[in-house]
């Protein structure tokens, strides 16, 4: 406040007229235990050592990420590190489209492409721009930040990547012509979103992806907006998407080797789900590790059950899975579990804890709580998977 106020008056006595409108203040920045930084404790964080291990972009967008209105932040390395491998993302996905030929071109109109993953994408990049734009205009940076990076690297970077390599590298030039298009633009509207926060590795892209008319820095704020959300497109994507999560989820907590393939039996599926999976059914081999797609009355032996949006589906793992060794190793791990619940809920329910400890000792006692209740559900979970395939 008394920086904000001798920069005011100081302008007021030099020039005779206000510097600004607007002040942002924001919280505290403490060190990763919630102590306040000081030279005597040892744990400031110099701004120019942090610029020079991981880069002015990862630094601004971690403290851009944590500045929540009301909220000290809580700075660490790890944090740090986190944005700055968020970076490297964005730089090998604008790197992905060079390397397929995805070229942007000054004519491409968004509303145009056909087909659904990439109306699905150009909704998501549309949905994100309005998302970023409120929370700019309401001073919610960090809302700001978070929708960039679960959009960069939640949608595009691991979804719209990795759906788009069958349509590049497929023989129907149209459908590969359009998907280049699309890759170009949305690349290109990452890294205009993206500018304000992290300026260096933004202007570096716009620069080596294309020759430009003039610098990211002065490029036009995107106006696009809800118009170009496809519902069409983000239903049956989402199913997709949502399929392709559940097969993963129960092949890792299955231990299924990695580089294992398995069928995937259609049991009951109505229309418009069985519709998806035949239009995206390639997409679904490649990201979900299907070799066969085919249909049963009844789920076979060996087989665990999927209960998807619109019917039931399986996967035939029997002879992928140890199940004795499986089940042993999932009930140690939740017998171990269980008992450091009960620990941790005996200090909860000690008055003295409860009332002496300090505030954020209590609330990490109570989020491990949840924590531990969440990892002995999935365990759960996954002993009745096991018991399928017996």
């Amino acid at each position: 406040f008394f920086w904000v106020a001798r920069m005011m008056m100081m302008q007021y006595a030099t020039v005779g007229d206000r510097p600004f409108d607007t002040v942002y203040v924001h919280a505290l920045v403490r060190d990763e235990k919630g102590k306040k930084m000081s030279k005597s404790l040892g744990n400031v964080l110099d701004p120019l050592e942090l610029v020079d291990e991981y880069g002015a972009d990862a630094v601004r967008f971690t403290l851009t990420a944590m500045a929540a209105m009301g909220r000290d932040l809580r700075l660490s390395t790890s944090r740090i590190q986190g944005y700055r491998n968020f970076g490297t993302k964005l730089w090998n996905a604008a790197r992905f489209a060079e390397i397929n030929g995805c070229v942007p071109k000054g004519d491409f109109d968004p509303a145009t492409p056909q087909a659904t993953v990439n109306r699905w994408i150009i909704g998501e990049t549309a949905r994100a721009r309005v998302a970023v734009d409120a929370a700019l205009d309401a001073y919610r940076f960090n809302d700001a930040a978070n929708t960039l990076y679960a959009f960069i690297w939640g949608k595009v970077c691991d979804w719209y990547v990795e759906f788009s390599k069958p349509l590049l590298q497929g023989d129907d030039a149209a459908l590969r012509a359009e998907t280049q298009a699309t890759m170009a633009w949305v690349v290109d509207q990452c890294l205009l979103l993206l500018h304000p926060i992290m300026p260096f590795i933004t202007e570096q892209l716009w620069s080596d992806i294309a020759e430009r008319p003039k610098m990211l820095l002065h490029g036009d704020w995107p106006t696009y907006g809800e118009g170009l959300i496809d519902p069409s497109a983000d239903q049956e994507m989402n199913r997709v998407v949502g399929l392709i999560e559940q097969v993963r989820s129960v092949r890792a907590q299955m231990r299924v080797n990695a580089s294992a393939t398995t069928g995937m039996v259609i049991v009951e599926l109505d229309d418009a789900v069985r519709a998806a999976i035949t239009r995206n059914a390639a997409m679904i081999q490649r990201l979900a590790r299907i070799d066969t797609i085919s249909d049963a009355d009844t789920p076979p032996d060996g087989a665990v059950t999927l209960a998807v949006d619109g019917g039931t589906v399986c996967l035939p793992l029997a002879g992928l899975v140890d199940v004795a060794a499986e089940r042993a190793r999932l009930e140690k791990s939740r017998d171990k579990l269980v008992k450091e619940l009960g620990g941790v809920e005996k200090k909860l329910g000690n008055a003295a804890f409860v009332d002496n400890a300090p505030e954020e000792v209590v609330d990490e006692t109570r989020a491990r709580v949840e924590a531990l209740s969440d990892e002995i559900d999935t365990l759960n979970a996954a002993l009745d998977r096991v018991a399928q395939i017996a």
